[in-house]
């Protein structure tokens, strides 16, 4: 049965291009530059991999945010197929673009005041994004409307948990997560920050973990508290250029619930990485709700 809603989302929910086109999600690609060139997100896992091999050998990533004209143009285009809109993307604590989005909307109920775009608040990034990304496509593809898609997401976009850690603390410090001084002396001793997403959308530090193993084992320890039913659970786990902690993380939680249903290793995406930097790993999964420890 074919709906009369689209399911869009951007490039930032790091899901992998065959995903989105296998799907038919219509995404928005956020922008990025290396030197002095400019590139767009394809979520392509080749182009993943270049760019933090790059990042590795000290290329330096900046992005920025997606203009009212770009999303007028994106939405324009999705709407004049005689179809209403729901959108998902980062919260909006994490980026400008949430509000460039809004503005575009509101100037498109006026040219087409019959159709509706539904910008949705999901406070999930990332994974936890692509996570919501992927719910939602299954109710759509199951044939349910948009409103009861809508409340879906209501009722448990705050049951999407994120947790993950970083292996070097300039990349907050260059996008102002973290102090000069703070990222010096952790860099010096060697200090892991484990990281949240919490209700508001906002990356939290629940903990400061001595070395890589110690941080990667608190991710562990925390994913496995938080699991109640492990029988059919899909756990996604994204990693920047650090597979083989992805692959041990998975092989710890699969030890402990050898039942949960599906656990995927994918590339981060690369306009999260840019604000990360290599070493990023990240869980994401269902659960109850989300806490902090």
């Amino acid at each position: 049965m074919e709906q009369n809603y689209i399911v869009a989302t951007a490039s930032t929910a790091d899901r992998t291009r065959e995903y989105l086109e296998g799907h038919k999600i219509p995404f928005i690609s956020y922008s990025y530059v290396i030197g002095d060139d400019s590139y767009e997100d394809d979520c392509l896992d080749s182009t993943r991999d270049e760019v933090y091999k790059k990042m590795r050998n000290g290329e330096i990533l900046t992005t920025s945010a997606i203009n009212m004209f770009t999303y007028k143009e994106f939405f324009e285009g999705l709407i004049k197929q005689g179809k209403d809109v729901i959108f998902l993307d980062m919260s909006w604590v994490l980026s400008a673009s949430y509000r460039f989005c809004n503005e575009a909307i509101d100037e498109l109920k006026k040219e087409y005041p019959d159709r509706r775009i539904i910008n949705v608040d999901t406070r999930c990034v990332s994974g936890g994004l692509g996570l919501l990304v992927e719910k939602v496509t299954e109710l759509y593809e199951a044939g349910e409307s948009m409103q009861t898609v809508l409340d879906w997401i209501e009722e448990n976009k705050l049951k999407i948990a994120h947790r993950f850690t970083v292996d070097d603390l300039t990349w907050l410090k260059r996008g102002g997560r973290v102090s000069n001084a703070s990222a010096l002396i952790g860099t010096l001793l060697s200090i892991k920050p484990v990281l949240y997403v919490d209700n508001e959308g906002a990356l939290v530090a629940i903990s400061k973990a001595r070395g890589r193993k110690k941080a990667l084992a608190e991710i562990i320890a925390g994913v496995i508290s938080d699991i109640k039913n492990p029988d059919g659970m899909v756990i996604r786990i994204n990693h920047a250029d650090c597979l083989e902690d992805a692959e041990f993380v998975k092989e710890q939680i699969l030890a402990t619930y050898p039942s949960i249903k599906e656990i995927s290793i994918n590339n981060l995406g690369v306009v999260i990485g840019a604000h990360t930097g290599p070493g990023l790993l990240a869980v994401f999964y269902m659960t109850d709700e989300r806490k902090k420890d």
